[in-house]
């Protein structure tokens, strides 16, 4: 097994402040930025909605309250839109951040304002081993992984469909984790392997 980190994480010290009902969280790294932050106990008295069990986990264990997790920012948005159309939101998020929930809430004529907590750079490096597999853990990976790497007969391992949606433009050999972490998309791996080795 080769590891490699083709993305790096940088948390922007800010004062963090929200004027709205709401905060909507959609990675850990967002929650982990605003942790950071000397003031981030002053949102502790806005309700959340975020994308991940572990992002929720790790929400309450730092005291803010969850009304609703889902694994994925498509599911979050449209009962948002349904649900909580009159409130408004604040969501933190990361420069490369997927656009899906900022339109939807503009053509839904939602209020909500975006802080950009979390800055996420590419750090691509050249994997000189053979490999069978792949484990992808965001598009941004995969797009680091491809400016010195190519994919040809390996089968990648995707957390979720968005990053599944980023390797569908060079391979068709994907496999879906069930449920979007890091440690279904390792079951995965080895399920998948197993299988093969028993044939």
């Amino acid at each position: 097994m080769v590891e490699a980190d083709f993305i790096k994480i940088d948390y922007q010290k800010n004062k963090i402040e929200s004027k709205y009902d709401y905060l909507i969280f959609t990675s850990q790294n967002a929650v982990n930025s605003i942790l950071s932050n000397e003031n981030f106990e002053d949102l502790k008295e806005k309700k959340c909605f975020c994308v991940g069990k572990k992002t929720k986990v790790l929400l309450e264990q730092n005291g803010f309250q969850v009304l609703q997790a889902f694994d994925y920012v498509e599911e979050l948005t449209p009962f948002l839109i349904i649900n909580y159309s009159q409130k408004t939101f604040t969501f933190f998020s990361g420069n490369l951040r997927q656009d899906t929930l900022p339109v939807a809430f503009q053509k839904a004529a939602i209020i909500f304002e975006e802080k950009q907590v979390y800055n996420t750079s590419l750090t691509p490096k050249k994997i000189n081993n053979d490999v069978d597999g792949i484990l992808f853990f965001s598009p941004s990976a995969v797009q680091s992984y491809l400016i010195e790497n190519t994919i040809s007969n390996e089968i990648c391992f995707c957390i979720g469909t968005t990053t599944a949606k980023e390797v569908e433009k060079t391979t068709k050999n994907i496999v879906i984790a069930n449920q979007p972490t890091v440690e279904n998309v390792i079951i995965q791996s080895i399920n998948y392997f197993k299988k093969e080795n028993s044939k």
